[in-house]
């Protein structure tokens, strides 16, 4: 966590307001006072000027100084606001993210060539910053990435093809047969469908019947992506949809109307 992240809590705590309420007034998304608090994305200077304006503090103090709770008043209210000193969610997953020029997240492209240094780099905003990037409409609130399958076990999903997972920040929410882009600290990015096989461990099972069910540690896992669509230049046959039932009806729905994002990933991977 960031100094500019802890004072952003503090003050916000000390203040006695809710996330969304100091969106509201900075005129910007709940999700991204969330990204500012969590350091998974620094804010840029119109909304370091915007915070310290709210909270009646300089910009220079904000950014360099650690600021201490204290009584404040309430900017919503106009009432002496009693500080918290519970910093609920440092539980939470913190979690790197990039922000479009209006400050929408990005949904961040992981390359197959860039596979092994997201292992590395996943939690630093910098090496995001690299990466391909694209939006895509009316999808739920949620943070999204995409990767590039590598390998066969989860045929008919083809190496080459994107899979775009919405993050997992809590091990509770995943739940069995659920597909699933893990990143590990053992292999790195693999993609299995899983299931519970302890308090502290996951079955990863391959749709391919060539490749043998095994059993992780979930200290070994470091990222959850639930996966929620796939791109891809080979369309699944009758033979596959039979075989994946109504799922993969549904994302061979998907899939027809993504065409034009296939080929805004392709042009992507050759970027």
């Amino acid at each position: 966590m960031t100094l500019i992240s802890e004072n952003l809590r503090e003050l916000r705590k000390e203040q006695g307001l809710t996330q969304d309420q100091l969106a509201n007034l900075l005129g910007i998304k709940r999700s991204l006072v969330g990204a500012y608090e969590e350091g998974r994305a620094e804010p840029p200077v119109q909304n370091l000027k915007n915070i310290s304006k709210v909270f009646g503090v300089s910009v220079d103090d904000f950014i360099s100084k650690k600021i201490r709770a204290k009584k404040g008043i309430n900017p919503l209210t106009g009432q002496i606001q009693e500080s918290d000193a519970d910093f609920g969610g440092a539980k939470l997953k913190v979690l790197a993210i990039t922000v479009d020029s209006e400050e929408n997240e990005n949904i961040d492209f992981i390359p197959q060539k860039a596979a092994a240094g997201y292992t590395n780099g996943f939690s630093d905003p910098e090496f995001l910053k690299d990466m391909p990037k694209f939006h895509l409409p009316n999808l739920p609130t949620g943070t999204y990435r995409a990767f590039e399958v590598s390998g066969d076990s989860m045929m008919p999903v083809t190496p080459g093809s994107i899979l775009i997972g919405k993050f997992v920040p809590d091990f509770a929410e995943v739940k069995d047969g659920d597909r699933m882009v893990l990143l590990t600290r053992s292999e790195g990015i693999v993609y299995k469908r899983i299931k519970k096989h302890s308090d502290k461990s996951l079955k990863l099972i391959s749709d391919n019947p060539a490749y043998d069910p095994y059993v992780i540690p979930f200290d070994d896992i470091q990222e959850f992506w639930k996966v929620v669509l796939f791109v891809s230049d080979d369309w699944p046959g009758p033979h596959d949809l039979e075989k994946g039932g109504g799922e993969a009806q549904g994302e061979n729905r998907i899939l027809e109307v993504l065409e034009d994002l296939r080929k805004e990933m392709k042009a992507l991977k050759k970027s």
